[in-house]
């Protein structure tokens, strides 16, 4: 039988069978259409600690962007360079009730995400664009050579009773940004392909009420009959009601529509339909910010893609808030490299597998700054932190050679992974209090 690019679509979004629009449809989680009575206390066993999940939306980028050139903690040293640029001036700001130097454009960002944004100075140890996916291995730090998003997808999935583990990219731009689950590649699926699968006349969500009453149907059947009482209870809690049915879609139908490209805009708009269909746990969008910048005249491509790009950071926070998501959604960012930022580089940047930002922002984590930057190889890099205080010096217990796997470890700690789990997946680094809320 041949396969359809749509039936192959529909089927990375909701798995074998579409059990993932049944699970839409009736708001039974997947894993109990799937599994049954065993699920309950399958998924009971798997998710530590229900009250820490979240979802993720990953910024990920193989271009090396000057994202680490203008941000808090590089206005220290007079020898760093920054734009001229009017629009990314120096600016000081308050995050968490303390006040640092950033480019104006992370200042435009409401005080309520500021005191949630977390700015890691890491090093990932490469200036070399395709190993992108090694620096989301944490450089051979994560057992089975596991990409961070899906260590993290693998976590959360049966916490939130997402319709798949599986991590959803919506913005690569390259090979090289792909994720991996398991050691299996995983598609990408723009935007616009998402539309075109989902909103056709003929598509899922227009069967969606009829697909309801006919899972509905199977459950008793199966076995809601003989369900203990605690499981009946839990099915009554969670069943969609006719009207819940024709509002999701409605819903869900008047975003995808708005999508009109494969634009940050539109990843944004993906992503969080794709949360509130419950699809995945883990979503990769691709924000630019400045992109390989080595031939950039006056830093002006970086100066323009930074403020676009914290635009864009302050557009998915809207959108959680009107979405009700804002506690429910951490935005995460690993690149594969930053940009050097030395005195030389006023006409573009060359790659610094030293020193490179990653953001993180949502509720489980503490607003300012983790570690920090000094002169290392002739230019500037990471440097050692204290793991305690966040604060970057001689005698840190997090080396800079440990820093990406430390970020790791803290990602999962955020979103409740036990000691014993983070250990047991990565390898080196450690979690760091002073980011946690």
């Amino acid at each position: 039988m041949k396969i359809t690019r749509r039936k192959a679509l529909m089927s990375a979004l909701f798995g074998a069978g579409y059990v993932g629009l049944r699970a839409l449809a009736t708001g039974i989680p997947a894993s109990v259409l799937l599994a049954g009575r065993r699920a309950f206390a399958d998924s009971a066993a798997m998710c530590l600690d229900r009250s820490k999940a979240q979802f993720i939306i990953l910024q990920t980028s193989g271009q090396g962007d000057p994202i680490n050139a203008n941000v808090p903690g590089t206005y220290d040293d007079a020898l760093i360079t920054h734009s001229a640029d009017p629009a990314m001036a120096p600016i000081k700001m308050t995050i968490n009730g303390k006040q640092l130097t950033a480019a104006r454009p992370w200042s435009q960002l409401p005080q309520a995400v500021l005191d949630r944004t977390c700015f890691w100075h890491i090093m990932t140890n490469t200036p070399v664009h395709p190993k992108e996916p090694d620096v989301l291995r944490l450089m051979g730090n994560t057992a089975a050579d596991e990409m961070l998003p899906s260590l993290l997808a693998k976590q959360l999935a049966p916490c939130l009773g997402t319709i798949q583990a599986q991590p959803i990219t919506l913005g690569a731009t390259t090979p090289s940004e792909g994720l991996s689950f398991s050691g299996q590649a995983l598609p990408i699926i723009p935007p616009l392909a998402l539309k075109a699968t989902l909103t056709s006349p003929a598509g899922p969500l227009a069967n969606l009420q009829a697909l309801r009453d006919q899972t509905l149907g199977q459950i008793n059947d199966l076995y809601r009959g003989s369900a203990s009482p605690s499981q009946k209870a839990y099915l009554d809690s969670v069943i969609a009601s006719q009207s819940q049915v024709r509002n999701i879609r409605q819903d869900l139908l008047g975003s995808l529509t708005s999508i009109k490209d494969n634009s940050i805009g539109s990843q944004i708009t993906a992503a969080i339909t794709l949360i509130q269909m419950n699809v995945t746990p883990v979503i990769a969008i691709h924000i630019p910010f400045g992109g390989d910048n080595h031939t950039d005249a006056a830093l002006a491509k970086e100066a323009s893609q930074t403020v676009t790009g914290v635009g864009a950071i302050g557009q998915l926070m809207a959108q959680l808030a009107a979405a009700g998501l804002t506690d429910q959604v951490t935005f995460l960012s690993l690149n594969v490299f930053g940009r050097t930022l030395g005195p030389s580089n006023t006409d573009g940047r060359q790659h610094n597998q030293n020193h490179q930002v990653s953001i993180a922002i949502g509720k489980p984590w503490k607003g300012g700054v983790i570690g920090g930057v000094g002169p290392v190889a002739g230019d500037y890099g990471a440097l050692a932190f204290n793991s305690q205080s966040g604060v970057a010096g001689a005698g840190g217990d997090v080396e800079a050679g440990s820093t990406l796997a430390a970020f790791g470890k803290t990602a999962l700690a955020a979103v409740g992974a036990d000691a014993a789990a983070i250990d047991a997946a990565i390898s080196s680094g450690k979690v760091v209090p002073a980011a946690l809320a």
